[in-house]
């Protein structure tokens, strides 16, 4: 929408500044950020008027109760705000009628509903389990499939979608799979990072704080994925219109951060499944749409960590009848060992950070 101002720089020049992505980036990270942090104190006293709050229940997991048990009546579903912040200031600074944008925000949209029902589930039956697993899955399937379809049949994608480019090689060494192995990667690449994000986000400011590292990453690989020079320099695919992705990855950050603002501990809201699913899935289409999916394994390190960290708890039991860590995700297995809630987040925080950078370095070591 304000993207438009920068055809009335005849009038008054300065709007000129419109037309750059950069700046837009940076207004749309600080319209998320004040959004967010106005309009929080509103949400979460609704929150709390309808009772929408953090169930636990001590039967089903007794340790993890005792560490969190002050937390029980917490509001919830609150990633709501992240969503509407990031919609309403795409919508300002993004460019009007992008199709990389609508497929992140339909994207956003879907897995934020999805995530609604599975928090919505937990509150009616006052219990942790919400959503079958099963059903999330499949419905994470499903929307794979939908945008790989979409993808194969928009002119702008089409000829990207069966290419799979690989960190520090220059070109795709994957090139030309057929339109099922294309479905396959891109819906392994969006469940694994909306089941990713959900896992990590168990402590207060974990999976918000990580996000907003990832979105800043994802901010730079989209601008340079969107800028012919600046893509042929570092050899990786030039993607045009893609550079309007790295505004939306701005609104995304200052989204996340105006959400910190109320989630550090002690947390005066919870993001939910409405959140934690909606982050992963924006975050992987963003990845997908510029040809940088392998790289989220890298810049989402700490999210790969947690995911993992559950995979091997869950197979060693069975195979083995042991578990590895004293409790997974893995940021549950430190607090377990003495560090506290703080400690745990601010030292993901700080490991965030260097994957962030890791994944960016592999834009120039090719």
């Amino acid at each position: 929408m304000l993207y438009e101002l920068h055809e009335l720089e005849w009038w008054f020049p300065p709007l000129r500044m419109f037309r750059y992505i950069t700046f837009r980036a940076v207004g749309g990270a600080g319209t998320a950020f004040l959004l967010t942090l106005l309009a929080g104190p509103w949400i979460i006293a609704m929150l709390k008027r309808f009772r929408i709050a953090q169930v636990f229940r001590k039967e089903e997991a007794p340790s993890l109760y005792k560490l969190h048990e002050e937390k029980e009546g917490t509001p919830t579903m609150g990633g709501v705000m992240v969503i509407l912040a990031v919609l309403l200031s795409g919508a300002l600074w993004c460019m009007p009628g992008n199709t990389y944008v609508g497929l992140a925000l339909a994207t956003m949209v879907y897995m934020g509903a999805v995530g609604f029902w599975d928090d919505y589930r937990k509150l009616v039956y006052r219990n942790s389990r919400g959503l079958p697993g099963r059903a999330k899955l499949l419905l994470q399937v499903v929307w794979g499939l939908v945008l790989t379809l979409v993808l194969l049949v928009l002119p702008e994608t089409r000829d990207r979608t069966c290419e799979i480019m690989v960190p520090f090689f220059k070109q795709s060494l994957v090139a030309n799979v057929n339109a099922w192995t294309a479905a396959a990667f891109i819906t392994l690449i969006i469940a694994g990072s909306t089941n990713a994000v959900n896992l990590t986000d168990g402590l207060d400011g974990l999976a918000i704080g990580c996000s907003s590292t990832v979105a800043f990453s994802y901010l730079v690989m989209a601008y340079v994925a969107g800028h012919y020079a600046f893509a042929d320099y570092l050899q990786v695919p030039f993607v045009r219109g893609a550079g309007e992705l790295a505004v939306l990855c701005g609104c995304l950050m200052g989204a996340c951060l105006g959400f910190l603002w109320f989630n550090c501990h002690p947390a005066k809201v919870f993001m939910g499944d409405t959140g934690s699913l909606a982050l992963g899935g924006i975050i992987a289409v963003i990845a997908i749409l510029v040809k940088q999916e392998l790289v989220l394994v890298i810049v989402g390190g700490v999210f790969v960590m947690e995911a993992l960290s559950v995979m091997i708890q869950v197979g060693s039991f069975r195979l083995r009848g042991r578990r590895v860590f004293a409790m997974a995700p893995i940021h549950h297995h430190f607090e377990h060992k003495g560090w506290s809630e703080t400690q745990v987040t601010i030292r993901f925080w700080v490991i965030s950070i260097i994957f962030a950078l890791l994944g960016l370095l592999t834009l120039k070591i090719r």
